[in-house]
């Protein structure tokens, strides 16, 4: 598989229509034309299953960047790249330029997947026939049922979602950076299934299985990333939960940031 690389302006974005509304989707779009950001892409178009299969497995922030099917791309897919480019670029600088920590990534995960649900949010009311509603809103309706939750049920986490999609990212944010960072030391089963029930009240908690979580845990063993507690990542978990409106404070400081980037300081306990 003979790869290209090639910048956002040398792809076609797919369903971007559907996004006009949503200014902070442009604003993530031209973070990745400004950093010059770029995507690498088989001579040949490879098939999705193979495309996943790499990014998960071998994937590295310092190989820039993420392996796409086609030169085509979805707008969706264009925001999660950009937030997971842009905590690498405020973590490692934070970190004095250490490799990503596991939780790290994991918060990065987080804030890239918790963005998915702010788009269906905004766009529910908006662009109803989008594309990405399309394939989202089934999927995350399968994953709910599966694990319980009504028709009626589902409906009424959408319209809670619809009706702030701003409080939606920072209650998914909060919560899948919780279990995973949870997850993270567990190696016993029973242990893990005693962390996961725990969050069995929260109102995502019957789509947590959708971001499939596994794969977020084994990337970072696989990466051979440091489990330590991430005092930058821990910071920035803080400041979002603080935040009046978390979406608002990754704006300021991370999307549309004075120059240069302000590291984040963790606060040191008082003795």
């Amino acid at each position: 598989m003979k790869l290209r690389s090639l910048t956002l302006d040398e792809l076609t974005i797919d369903d971007e229509r559907s996004f006009r509304h949503v200014g902070l989707y442009d604003d993530l779009k031209q973070v990745l034309r400004r950093d010059g950001y770029r995507f690498r892409v088989p001579e040949v178009e490879a098939s999705w299953d193979r495309v996943v299969f790499l990014n998960l497995t071998f994937w590295s922030q310092s190989e820039q960047g993420d392996l796409i099917a086609s030169d085509h791309l979805a707008a969706d897919v264009v925001a999660h790249v950009a937030w997971h480019h842009l905590a690498h670029r405020a973590l490692t600088a934070a970190g004095g330029g250490a490799p990503p920590s596991a939780e790290g990534l994991l918060l990065a995960e987080a804030i890239a997947s918790a963005f998915d649900m702010y788009l269906v949010g905004r766009l529910l009311g908006h662009a109803p026939n989008a594309d990405f509603l399309a394939t989202q809103v089934p999927a995350m309706a399968e994953a709910a049922e599966a694990a319980g939750l009504s028709d009626a049920g589902f409906e009424a986490l959408l319209e809670g979602v619809s009706a702030d999609p701003e409080r939606a990212f920072e209650d998914l944010r909060a919560l899948l950076f919780d279990v995973t960072t949870a997850l993270l030391p567990c190696d016993r089963m029973s242990r893990a299934a005693e962390i996961l029930a725990g969050f069995d009240a929260h109102r995502f908690a019957p789509l947590l299985h959708h971001y499939e979580l596994s794969n977020w845990l084994l990337s970072t063993r696989a990466l051979g990333s440091s489990t330590a507690p991430d005092a930058a990542a821990r910071a920035v978990d803080a400041a979002l939960r603080s935040a009046a409106v978390s979406l608002e404070w990754l704006e300021q400081r991370w999307v549309r940031p004075p120059a240069p980037l302000p590291p984040v300081i963790a606060s040191t306990p008082a003795a």
